[in-house]
């Protein structure tokens, strides 16, 4: 290569690496959950994702816009509604969604809802983004466990889905924001078999 060549060359910057993304908005997530919004800083997402301040900020130009696409990515991993258990009880079905994998992911979620509170009435995109994926999955798989319930006469043709479907979410919510506690599998099958179930007209068996 001549020095012409050399002078004319393109010069080519260092690549965008997708991956990083993924990783950047992981430690976010796991940021916010430990320190809440407020506390949290682009300094300490870096840290925990091993990049630069400067990467974070080539991708992300504000912590707001950062913390809306953590928030909003997690939504895409939750589970398939055609894959969900079909055990021909609406308790089976409840139960069977209680797995160490789902309780840990429904805890960091609510972590992360603990840790974006603050912002949720200042931010209607962060709130929106927040029900999409802190609350929209579980309810809309609660919404095909009863109407499989209806569809085979366990509970009556005029439940309020849309009530039952909130209950799971909404107490699992008041415990993680309000009590501080943890949501384990002793206190969602409590929910089912006293608060889920009666409602929705059906004795819990043993």
């Amino acid at each position: 290569m001549t020095q012409t060549d050399l002078d004319v060359a393109p010069k080519l910057g260092r690549r965008r690496d997708p991956s990083l993304d993924g990783t950047i908005l992981d430690a976010t997530l796991d940021v916010l959950a430990e320190t809440g919004y407020d506390g949290m800083t682009i300094d300490m997402v870096a840290a925990r994702a091993k990049a630069g301040k400067a990467t974070v900020y080539r991708r992300w130009t504000s912590k707001p816009e950062l913390v809306l696409d953590a928030v909003a990515c997690m939504k895409y991993k939750d589970v398939d509604l055609s894959s969900l258990p079909d055990t021909g009880t609406l308790r089976g079905d409840l139960v069977a969604m209680i797995k160490p994998p789902s309780i840990r992911d429904s805890e960091r979620k609510l972590k992360v809802m603990a840790g974006i509170v603050s912002m949720l009435t200042r931010s209607p995109e962060l709130a929106d983004a927040a029900y999409d994926a802190l609350v929209a999955p579980r309810a809309a798989a609660n919404r095909v466990f009863f109407q499989r319930a209806i569809d085979r006469g366990e509970i009556p043709a005029d439940a309020d889905i849309e009530r039952l479907c909130m209950i799971g979410p909404a107490m699992a919510s008041y415990r993680t924001l309000m009590l501080r506690k943890a949501v384990d599998r002793e206190f969602l099958i409590s929910v089912i078999d006293g608060v889920i179930l009666p409602a929705a007209g059906v004795t819990a068996t043993a």
